[in-house]
């Protein structure tokens, strides 16, 4: 692995990427104001809302996803997202397995390791990246996601089910879960800082602050959305050896983003190096970054 904190990209199409910075100045329309942050605790399970279990396989590695209805949620029909009130959460994204086959294959190839690190996933839904990271040995891992109904009726049951499910003899990770925008959700997470990195910060007990691994599927379909998870990160990550495996389509249709403008972003900064791990056929891509 790199010593610089980076980005590792999924992405899925033999085109060559398109570094045009473009899409920078799109314009979208305004959202209302953004629910308030909140930490969620494990102990606020909602018990109204029914959630049912099933098997996923990836590649033999067995997780179990859960299932609730988005209508008995949000008391919205079967849409993938409505932004600034529901923003997909519960629905299981490919790209989320994509990024958990790749993480096993980092892990495999020697490449990524969890072991006593801090992770963070962002717009977990489901969560199956963060809990393949307690799985292996993470010391802790903090679930980020825009709607506190998916934290309370999906993410915590399926947390809970997977980690028992295993019956590790060894100390689970610290779990540990948050709601809220990314404007405002870095005011609530234990290791992130109020400004975006600073290559020289770190505790005032000498300790380097920041998560040593983000993950991120599906997260970067919209312009606003990538400008904003940036910046999140950047407040976010550990340096000098943080690491963030973003896994996302290359051109999401109707909405602008993808992973070729979400290079072409981090091209421009010059604060972090990008690099492709894996490309999926369905037009999936991972891709891996660092400082």
């Amino acid at each position: 692995m790199a010593t610089n904190p980076s980005f590792q990209l999924f992405s899925s199409s033999n085109d060559t990427p398109n570094l045009s910075l473009g899409f920078l100045d799109s314009s979208e329309p305004p959202l209302s104001p953004p629910p308030p942050s909140i930490e969620v605790l494990s102990s606020e399970v909602s018990s109204a809302v029914k959630c049912t279990v099933e098997p996923v396989n990836l590649d033999g590695l067995a997780l179990l996803k859960g299932r609730v209805s988005t209508k008995e949620v949000f008391g919205l029909p079967n849409s993938d997202l409505v932004p600034g009130i529901y923003e997909g959460g519960l629905k299981l994204w490919e790209g989320s397995l994509d990024l958990v086959k790749a993480l096993r294959t980092e892990v495999q190839n020697g490449h990524l390791s969890f072991e006593g690190k801090k992770v963070l996933e962002l717009g977990c839904g489901h969560g199956l990246p963060g809990i393949f990271a307690c799985l292996e040995g993470a010391a802790a891992v903090h679930f980020q996601d825009f709607n506190a109904e998916v934290l309370r009726c999906l993410t915590i049951p399926n947390v809970n089910v997977n980690l028992s499910e295993k019956c590790q003899p060894d100390p689970v990770a610290e779990t540990r879960f948050f709601a809220g925008d990314w404007g405002e959700i870095h005011q609530l997470l234990p290791h992130a800082c109020e400004s975006e990195m600073n290559l020289n910060s770190s505790s005032e007990h000498g300790q380097a602050t920041g998560y040593d691994v983000i993950l991120t599927a599906e997260t970067i379909y919209s312009i606003s959305a990538q400008r904003n998870l940036y910046g999140l990160i950047k407040k976010c990550m550990s340096h000098p050896h943080g690491v963030v495996y973003v896994a996302g389509k290359k051109h999401y249709f109707g909405v602008g983003g993808g992973t070729r403008q979400f290079l072409s972003m981090l091209e421009k900064d010059g604060v972090m190096a990008a690099s492709l791990v894996t490309e999926v056929a369905d037009g999936s891509s991972n891709v891996r970054e660092e400082i």
